[in-house]
Formats: C-alpha cells, sequence, structure tokens
C-alpha cells in the first residue's frame, strides 16, 4: 500500500471533522474514525490539528470530553480548513477547553507534540499560538510533558500563578490562594503575575507552592517524592509520611462518596500505604485494622470515620495512641 502524503492525510481529517458535526454520526461511524486513525500514527495528530484550526476561525470553544472526539466537539470549516491544514501552517489562535469529572484522570495529546494528563475533577483551556503555548487552569491539576519549542516557550496560568518551561515535565495545582508545582524533569521558571520581574527557577525533584500574593515556597526532594506525589497518575494515592486527615482529602478529590472524620483526634494520626484512587472503603479499612476504630459505610453518601465503637472490641473509636496517652495523664 502506497504511503498516504501529510496533504492526503489533512484532506482526510478535514472530512472527518465534517463527519463528526453531522446529525447522523452513529456508533459505527466512530468506530470507522478509530479504525482509521489506528491504521497510521500520524493521523489522530491531523485530525487534533483540524478541530484546532476550526477554533482558529473563532469557533465557540471544544469541550474535550475523550481523546477521540464525539459529535459535537467541532464544526466543520469547509475548505478553508483543508487548505490551512495540507499547507503545514495551524496556530491555535482560540483556546480548546479539556474537563474532568471527579474520580477521572485522563491523558490528552496536544497539537504541539506535548500531552498533558489532567487529574479528577479539572478544567483548563489550552491555546497553542504563534510566539508561545498557553495553558489556564480554571481549577483542579495537570501534569504536562512538554514539547521542545525554544520559539514557543510553554506558559501555565493557575489564577495569579505562572510557571513557564521550553521543554521539561511538571505538574500545577491550582490552589484558593495559589498553586502547587512540581517538576519531574529540566527546569522551569515560577513566578506571580504582579510580580513578573521576581521570578523562582525549579529543577527536577523540587516543588513548590507559589502564592497568588508573591510568596514563593520552595520544597528540595528526591525524583521520589515527586512520584509519590504524582501517583494519581496511575490511579493511586500515596499515603507516605501523610496525616489521616490529608489521607480523607485526598479521597474526597476522586469520589462522590465522601469520608467524613466524625472523631477529631484522629486527624493528627500518620497513616501510610497506597490505595487506589476509588477505594475509600478499603482506605476505611486500614484505619479500622491500624488503630481498631469505627467505619460505618451503610451511607450511600458518605463513609464516616471513628462514628462510634467498634462493636465486639476493646476500645472506644480512638487511635490506640491516643488512648494510651489519656491513661498515662489520667484522663
Amino acid at each position: 500500500m502506497t504511503r498516504q502524503s501529510a496533504s492526503e492525510i489533512a484532506d482526510e481529517a478535514a472530512a472527518w471533522v465534517a463527519r463528526i458535526d453531522a446529525a447522523d454520526w452513529s456508533d459505527a461511524d466512530e468506530r470507522q474514525l478509530a479504525q482509521w486513525m489506528a491504521a497510521d500514527p500520524r493521523r489522530r495528530g491531523a485530525l487534533l490539528q483540524a478541530q484546532a484550526c476550526w477554533v482558529a476561525l473563532d469557533a465557540p470553544p471544544a469541550i474535550a470530553r475523550a481523546t477521540v472526539p464525539r459529535r459535537g466537539f467541532v464544526l466543520a470549516a469547509g475548505g478553508a480548513l483543508a487548505a490551512s491544514i495540507a499547507g503545514g501552517f495551524l496556530w491555535l489562535a482560540g483556546g480548546t477547553t479539556y474537563r474532568t469529572d471527579i474520580g477521572e484522570i485522563r491523558r490528552v495529546p496536544l497539537a504541539d507534540g506535548s500531552t498533558a494528563t489532567i487529574n479528577s475533577d479539572t478544567q483548563l483551556e489550552v491555546t497553542l499560538a504563534s510566539k508561545r503555548r498557553e495553558v489556564r487552569i480554571a481549577s483542579g491539576e495537570a501534569w504536562f510533558r512538554v514539547a521542545k519549542d525554544p520559539a514557543r516557550p510553554f506558559v501555565v496560568e493557575a489564577g495569579q500563578v505562572v510557571v513557564q518551561a521550553v521543554g521539561t515535565a511538571f505538574s500545577v495545582r491550582r490552589r484558593d490562594a495559589g498553586a502547587d508545582i512540581i517538576v519531574t524533569e529540566g527546569i522551569v521558571e515560577v513566578w506571580a503575575a504582579q510580580a513578573d520581574g521576581y521570578r523562582t527557577s525549579l529543577v527536577a525533584g523540587q516543588s513548590a507552592f507559589v502564592g497568588d500574593n508573591a510568596a514563593v515556597r520552595v520544597r528540595a526532594g528526591a525524583p521520589s517524592d515527586a512520584d509519590r506525589a504524582l501517583a494519581w497518575r496511575a490511579g493511586a494515592i500515596d499515603l507516605s509520611g501523610k496525616t489521616v486527615a490529608e489521607a480523607i482529602t485526598d479521597f474526597n478529590r476522586y469520589n462522590r462518596r465522601k469520608l467524613v472524620l466524625v472523631d477529631p483526634r484522629l486527624a493528627g494520626e500518620q497513616i501510610d500505604g497506597i490505595f487506589r484512587t476509588d477505594d475509600p472503603e478499603g482506605f476505611g479499612k486500614a484505619l479500622h485494622d491500624s488503630f481498631g476504630v469505627a467505619v460505618d459505610s451503610g451511607d450511600s453518601d458518605a463513609i464516616r470515620i471513628g462514628a462510634k465503637n467498634v462493636p465486639g472490641e476493646e476500645g472506644s473509636g480512638v487511635p490506640m495512641s491516643l488512648r494510651q496517652q489519656g491513661r498515662k495523664t489520667g484522663h
């Protein structure tokens, strides 16, 4: 079979974009699209470019719900779309919005060759322009592996916090008063928008919290620390060195059924282990086994920790270390 040229693939991608928006788009069309992309690794990138080019023609922002778009993700741009791709020149002037639901973790290839791994309950917008690549994180967290392009820096904005790289890998998590940044490869610069002249460089293994008020707290660490913090990319939560309260906060990011800590005396106790993000019940059992606390999972909306004594067992539903401390002090 004769290998297709780039322009031929671009023409076919433009035709697919038109078909995706058709009123009669079906599951059979979805399967045909998947087969078309699987036959040549260049085709997926061409389809992404076709979608992006329509956004550049002032289409409404697209909402990405999957790596392979469904009907309604883009609209056809006709001959202008095919011509712009066939000419080999594409810069995204608008933005493409990606959203994940609670518990959903998605890896998205970007048209410049970069990838974004998007954490639970996240919304971000990607704009690839001729002089720089921009990502705006409205909420949540994402990890980026950036394709090298010195002429177009890769800039992530999370509220007032700005992170810039050329070719590296790092994560950004938006917080109420700033953002957490973890660098896994290369070097990035971080700063607050109102303090552009005061930039801080972070290298692989380092992390930092950058406040909207321009305060920067840098934390040095080993690469293994970053891997633990980013275990969510593989659908896991690494609780090494975390307190029960911190662990509950982490689990509740990924599950609609929330963990509720009834006894606040348990909050500061440390727990270790690696759990699936979708296994709050397993975490509750670990607390029961480690501290002897009761776990009430009878509510479909919540799992209550330390709600009452464990039936048939000694103890007060309070962590062992706290019970011992109470006896020592006479309480």
